[in-house]
Order: structure tokens, then sequence, then C-alpha cells
């Protein structure tokens, strides 16, 4: 059986459903809990826990490092440099945009996440 969203395959049983689609694990927490990237809330409890660098994971460690390196990047190069799918991507997006560690800049009609100086 195969995720109708991502399209992985998921064991028998495993299975999600939700608003008419077969989901796996991951597609199915994002459609419960979907990305928000301008919620105040959580840019305050973002931004009162980001003291020091021991709260960030090892993917988001490595999107600054990459943003810092190529002076910014846009959402799908990001994560094809990465290894990661888009929408895994934009949760952990999300989060360094609450702690106001990256910003997104528009260049033309790109969007570009940089390291905010």
């Amino acid at each position: 059986m195969k995720c109708d969203r991502c399209e992985c395959q998921i064991k028998n049983g495993e299975e999600s459903h939700h608003l008419g689609q077969v989901l796996c694990e991951d597609c199915y927490m994002d459609a419960l809990s979907p990305v928000k990237p301008c919620d105040p809330w959580a840019v305050y409890a973002a931004k009162s826990m980001s003291g020091d660098d021991s709260v960030f994971t090892e993917i988001q460690k490595k999107i600054m490092s990459v943003l810092k390196k190529t002076k910014g990047m846009e959402p799908e190069a990001l994560a094809e440099e990465l290894g990661i799918r888009p929408d895994a991507l934009q949760r952990e997006i999300a989060t360094l945009r609450h702690m106001e560690k990256i910003g997104a800049v528009m260049e033309g009609d790109r969007k570009v996440f940089r390291i905010k100086e």
C-alpha cells in the first residue's frame, strides 16, 4: 500500500486514514498538525528557549550551516542539499523562523531563506 501524499510504501495495518486519504505516519502527523510559520505565541516561546545551540536538532544545525555557507537558498534546493523531503524541511524551517534564527526574502519571484543577522 502507498501513502497518498508522499507515495512511500506502508505496511498493512500501519496506514492511517484522513479526509479520504491513506497516509503514512509522517504524513498523518503533518495533516493533524500543519506547519504555522506565523504564530506569535510560538515565536515568544521559541525565543525564550533559544539561548544556546544545544536546543537545535542536528538537522536544524545543518540547515543553519548550509545557509551560512551559501548566504541563502531556495527551499527546494535546500531540501535537496540536505537530502530531506520538502515537507520535513518546512517543519524545521518554521521552528527556526519562530526562534528568529532565519528569515525569508523574496528575490524576484523566488523565496530564499537566509540567516538573520
